[in-house]
């Protein structure tokens, strides 16, 4: 090997070039915490996919993860690098995207996918972004739950997505648009405002709803991912409106984000994690390989600063 080179089989050097590939999957399993969920997503089999992340590894000289009866997690220098790759393959997919954009004939309309989680105040936001373009697009709303809402990305049925960052979708751009601090209302706990810390609260039993808008997810997450035992009530709500009602009647705990709280509780008090606020966060989820690529970028972009104006961020 010389200056980077690779010899071959006849004695010449070739060049060698970063594995996109295996940065991709990288990425993939950063954000599904699987090797065996990434390959899914991306539609190879699972060695494939480690294949493929062996020669990133190799090429940049660094292990990225670590595999353990907890699942998988980024090793130190994985916790380094992979935000590093996040951003080129996002760089590069806009590059991709902008370069096709004169070459193909472009809808004027954004198909849009909403979570039941996401708010008013961010879907009027959206309304906003769109027609703030330079091409002024218009959007078509449909609310659903997230099987449906991943479910019609995938068959082209819609454009974009905005939803729980809850689930990675490999396969496709995402980019967090908003986040919002989580509240956890205990009729049991003595009335304050002051904030409880998440170890605290783990002692109550709490209420869960159908994983349709994701808050299901993002409660059992939080635990598993601070090694605490989520302790549930033996009963389900139908929806997070519901799961506030009971939580209100002293059936059970719950955690929901700030803005679904709908009237004061003696019981609500802010959620925080070794003292800063624990915040859910909602991403636009969306195709690079369509003709509205270009214009979903700056779409994202212009939503993400709305969203930004509005929280004061």
């Amino acid at each position: 090997m010389r200056n980077g080179g690779i010899t071959n089989g006849y004695g010449q050097e070739e060049k060698s070039g970063m594995n996109i590939e295996g940065l991709r999957y990288a990425r993939a399993v950063a954000g599904t915490k699987s090797f065996s969920a990434a390959a899914r997503a991306y539609g190879v089999t699972q060695p494939a996919l480690s294949n493929g992340i062996a020669r990133l590894e190799q090429e940049l000289g660094v292990t990225l993860f670590e595999r353990s009866p907890r699942g998988v997690r980024p090793t130190p220098d994985g916790t380094r690098i992979l935000p590093m790759i996040d951003r080129a393959l996002d760089a590069l997919d806009s590059m991709v995207a902008e370069a096709r954009r004169p070459a193909q004939p472009t809808p004027d309309t954004i198909r849009l996918g909403v979570s039941p989680l996401i708010g008013a105040d961010l879907v009027a936001r959206a309304f906003d972004a769109a027609r703030g373009l330079d091409r002024p697009l218009d959007l078509v709303l449909r609310e659903a739950d997230l099987t449906h809402l991943r479910e019609d990305l995938r068959a082209g049925n819609l454009d974009i997505l905005l939803v729980p960052a809850v689930q990675a979708m490999p396969a496709f751009r995402r980019r967090v648009i908003a986040r919002e601090p989580v509240v956890v209302i205990d009729p049991a706990a003595e009335p304050t405002r002051s904030p409880v810390e998440l170890r605290a609260a783990a002692d109550a039993a709490y209420i869960l709803v159908p994983d349709s808008c994701g808050l299901t997810t993002f409660t059992t997450e939080l635990f598993r991912s601070n090694d605490l035992t989520l302790r549930t009530y033996p009963g389900e709500a139908s929806n997070y409106r519901v799961l506030d009602e009971w939580a209100r009647m002293g059936v059970g705990a719950a955690l929901l984000p700030q803005s679904k709280i709908t009237q004061e509780h003696g019981g609500s008090r802010p959620l925080v994690r070794a003292g800063a606020p624990v915040e859910i966060a909602y991403e636009a989820v969306w195709d690079n390989d369509t003709a509205l690529a270009a214009d979903l970028e700056d779409f994202v972009a212009a939503l993400t600063r709305y969203a930004d104006e509005g929280t004061g961020g």
